[in-house]
């Protein structure tokens, strides 16, 4: 048993998808969400820079002494290296693995799509996790850059015009390229999961990589002996690199509910690797 909190971080807010399933399926546990919106997005910046921020945002929540540290965005999964991730010193996971591993035992076809940031699709790290595991699969990879600021900026209902559009811009190819599963290789993604659903007409099993993330967490902690020993809910602690307020709204988007646990403001570059 360890009673150390998860440590769960991400660009912006996205990274809150995998935060509401953590906390349903492990209402024990203690977690603790660092979100870098003064920085964000990383997905439109390059490989190094990703790798710096990832590094000082680890160096963050070990601060927290946290138990496991769970990269909850697509962009630092893709591009944080296997040194980097041996340096943690603790256990550690991104989301593509797992979010690899649900789309593989989910496509029967095994044509299987991505979208992401343009950073996540450019290093190809689901096509190389998907080939891995089932190396006759075909990927199509999307680039959807402008998903991020829509659903940053609150643009999430089914019906707004302007991120329907955006989908179907990015998304239509994707019909006749006859995917039969979809990996939202975001956190941010989610939140418009129905526009999403909607665009591709309901056809291809659309894998959420933050739920299945928190999935994949649940049963690592179970089997190493990490969970809390605690039969009382686990509390919630939210640091962000910017404003608390419009953290604080644009939360709730995420998980549902207006945030319980306290939230703090945090000056990122204080924290060096």
């Amino acid at each position: 048993m360890d009673n150390r909190p998860i440590g769960v971080f991400d660009s912006g807010v996205g990274g809150l998808t995998a935060v509401k399933e953590l906390h349903r399926i492990l209402p024990n546990e203690n977690l603790v969400f660092f979100g870098d919106t003064g920085r964000v997005p990383y997905g439109t910046k390059s490989r190094a820079v990703v790798q710096r921020y990832a590094a000082q945002d680890i160096a963050f929540l070990k601060q927290h002494d946290v138990k496991m540290v769970v990269a909850a965005c697509g962009t630092v999964s893709s591009t944080i290296t296997d040194d980097m991730v041996r340096s943690v010193g603790v256990p550690f996971t991104g989301v593509v693995i797992p979010a690899a591993q649900s789309a593989c035992a989910a496509s029967a076809t095994g044509r299987i799509g991505v979208i992401g940031t343009p950073t996540t699709i450019r290093s190809m790290s689901y096509g190389k996790a998907i080939r891995a595991i089932r190396p006759n699969a075909v990927i199509i990879g999307k680039a959807c850059p402008l998903f991020v600021p829509l659903v940053e900026n609150g643009l999430v209902d089914k019906d707004n015009p302007i991120t329907r559009l955006t989908a179907e811009m990015y998304l239509k190819s994707f019909l006749e390229e006859d995917v039969d599963t979809v990996i939202l290789g975001c956190t941010h993604f989610p939140v418009i999961r129905d526009v999403i659903a909607d665009v591709l007409e309901h056809k291809p099993v659309l894998i959420d990589a933050g739920q299945v993330t928190a999935q994949y967490v649940k049963k690592f902690l179970t089997q190493h002996d990490l969970l809390t020993s605690s039969d009382s809910e686990g509390s919630e602690r939210f640091f962000v690199s910017d404003s608390t307020e419009d953290f604080c709204r644009t939360a709730s988007i995420f998980l549902g509910h207006d945030i319980k646990g306290s939230i703090e403001g945090v000056d990122i570059e204080k924290y060096t690797v």
